[in-house]
């Protein structure tokens, strides 16, 4: 299994921007999909998470610097992510992961995984 991030780019302060990511490859059941981000010199941290609650919806959460602002989305039958920026600031710049809680089948066997994306840059400029 693997996750396929795309999107992100340069924006002026006060723009918008959207990250997808999609998950494929062997059968598994994601419990979480969500961005993180890393900004130069500082730790990686979490932008918003999609929870599943159901095999159809689940509770998203946001980093307070993002609330109001960006915007998660998450298709359960496509297993994919989206990332909706508005209003993005210069404090915005970093590498946005895509990263996924999931268990993997392998044999007859569920195993739980986690899994991060190739990261994709994201540069607000002022």
């Amino acid at each position: 299994v693997q996750l396929q991030a795309s999107g992100g780019g340069l924006a002026q302060a006060g723009g918008s921007l959207r990250l997808s990511c999609a998950a494929s490859g062997g059968i598994f059941s994601l419990n979480s999909m969500g961005w993180y981000r890393q900004a130069p010199g500082k730790e990686r941290e979490l932008v918003a998470e999609d929870v599943a609650d159901s095999p159809s919806s689940g509770k998203a959460t946001y980093a307070d610097s993002v609330k109001g602002r960006f915007t998660i989305s998450r298709d359960y039958a496509g297993h994919t992510v989206s990332l909706q920026m508005n209003g993005l600031r210069p404090t915005d710049t970093a590498v946005y992961y895509c990263h996924a809680n999931l268990e993997v089948l392998q044999g007859s066997t569920w195993h739980a995984q986690e899994l991060w994306g190739q990261g994709t840059l994201v540069t607000v400029s002022s």
